[in-house]
């Protein structure tokens, strides 16, 4: 089946799909801020301090050497310092384990992990959507192909009538109980209905290379499995629309928007925490030595460990612009979230009128076309006993090709208008995502083919 290839294949689909693995791992960066980091660092560097520098002001090197104590010895007793005299560089290695953690006292982190949450929940309802999109453009696409091979069929059965008809028309003219008026209307009919043919084929061949593209193919590519006629797909006498309690959970728009709301106000609150000092504890440990052969002594060990905290005293009402956006961006959310409900059942009941209306159209098209045989057959059987002329032949076959026609186009109208009704509901993609199933009993549509 074509549907089942669509998922897999189908390129908006699949970037819908990369946005998904991106949602994800937002999520992950999210949830990360709640845990403390800890890191490791090591570093080898070889130094010399200059005495002409931040040294001289501490009594060493040239400019600081009138800065001698009494006895002579240097403030500070940094003239020991390797190098702080002009002497050679010396070796400084260092390596140790940092660690942080910022207390989550006003829910900053745990909000931001429910907006990420709610994030992913969006990117999924999204994929969803572009999924049943397509599967409805796909649904649409094969409808159309269908109808358009079943005018073919009827195109192609009307020609042979039309040349039968300048067959009889020719016979008769030589046997002289006819016109070549007759011969001329056939010959003219035949040629109007041969007319109909390219556009007919060419329209087929766009059809398979639109299904070719939503499958991600090259152009022709089904043209092996989809160019043999076929019958447009039957259709449900009842259509299943559930309660309205069950559209939220078919239709992944509503959901989208939920989960776009509930995004929108858990950065609310973390806007809202932004207000609040940030507390975090830090703390190190490691070792330092100027002598590797030392280096794993005790004595070489340091450590640093203690509280850290900042609060935002004044910043030129930065934070409040934030929390005003954010609640300005949630009442945005809830407001596009009333109007894809709204819209949803709009959809719902012009897809409902629309697909009753075919249906009644299609059995008074079908009436229309069985009485157009009758009369076609009526009027050949006078016609060879020459109680009529040959234009009450053409005038019944005209519209009886025309009924025709209107009676395939008809049925392929009530079938995309189904497609289209479907997919107001939300059918077609708790398939591929069964975790939404739909579990009450539902109300049926009053439309039915005997109807």
């Amino acid at each position: 089946m074509l549907e089942s290839r669509l998922a897999g294949a189908n390129l908006d689909v699949k970037a819908a799909t990369a946005r998904l693995f991106q949602s994800r791992a937002q999520r992950r960066i999210a949830g990360a801020r709640a845990y403390p980091s800890v890191g490791a660092a090591g570093s080898y560097n070889r130094e010399r301090a200059s005495p002409n520098g931040i040294l001289s002001l501490m009594g060493t090197g040239p400019a600081g050497s009138q800065q001698q104590s009494a006895n002579g010895s240097a403030p500070f007793g940094v003239s020991s310092l390797p190098g702080s005299d002009g002497s050679p560089p010396y070796d400084l290695w260092q390596v140790g384990i940092d660690a942080s953690w910022e207390l989550d006292l006003w829910g900053r982190a745990r909000r931001g992990v429910e907006a990420a949450n709610a994030a992913l929940q969006e990117t999924l309802e999204d994929r969803r959507a572009i999924l049943l999109s397509a599967q409805a453009e796909l649904a649409r696409d094969y409808v159309e192909l269908r109808t358009t091979q079943a005018l073919l069929a009827i195109t192609r059965h009307n020609l042979d009538d039309a040349r039968d008809s300048v067959k009889l028309t020719r016979l008769r003219l030589e046997q002289g109980v006819t016109t070549s008026l007759d011969v001329a209307d056939a010959e003219a009919q035949l040629a109007t209905i041969e007319a109909r043919l390219p556009a007919l084929n060419a329209r087929q061949d766009a059809l398979i290379n639109a299904l070719s593209l939503l499958l991600a193919e090259q152009p022709g590519a089904l043209a092996g499995e989809l160019g043999d006629m076929g019958d447009v797909p039957a259709l449900p006498e009842r259509v299943p629309v559930g309660l309205p309690s069950e559209l939220a959970r078919r239709r992944p728009d509503i959901r989208q928007a939920e989960a776009a709301l509930h995004r929108a106000t858990a950065e609310i609150g973390v806007a809202q925490a932004d207000f609040y000092p940030s507390i975090s504890l830090t703390g190190s440990f490691g070792t330092q030595s100027l002598a590797l052969s030392n280096f794993g002594s005790w004595a070489s060990h340091q450590f640093i460990v203690g509280p850290s905290i900042s609060l935002p005293f004044f910043q030129g009402g930065r934070l409040k612009g934030a929390l005003e956006l954010r609640k300005a961006e949630q009442q945005e959310a809830a407001i596009r979230f009333q109007q894809t409900v709204l819209k949803a059942w709009h959809e719902i009941d012009d897809a409902l009128t629309a697909y009753d209306a075919e249906q009644r159209r299609s059995d008074r098209l079908g009436e229309a076309v069985r009485q157009n045989r009758l009369a076609l057959s009526v009027a050949q059987r006078r016609y060879r006993e020459g109680a009529v002329d040959f234009l009450n032949i053409l005038s019944v076959q005209r519209a009886l090709l025309s009924a025709e026609n209107d009676l395939a186009e008809s049925h392929g109208q009530a079938a995309a208008n189904l497609v289209v009704l479907l997919k107001a509901l939300g059918g077609g993609w708790e398939r591929t995502f069964p975790d939404a199933p739909v579990r009450s009993q539902p109300i049926t549509t009053g439309a039915s083919t005997g109807s």
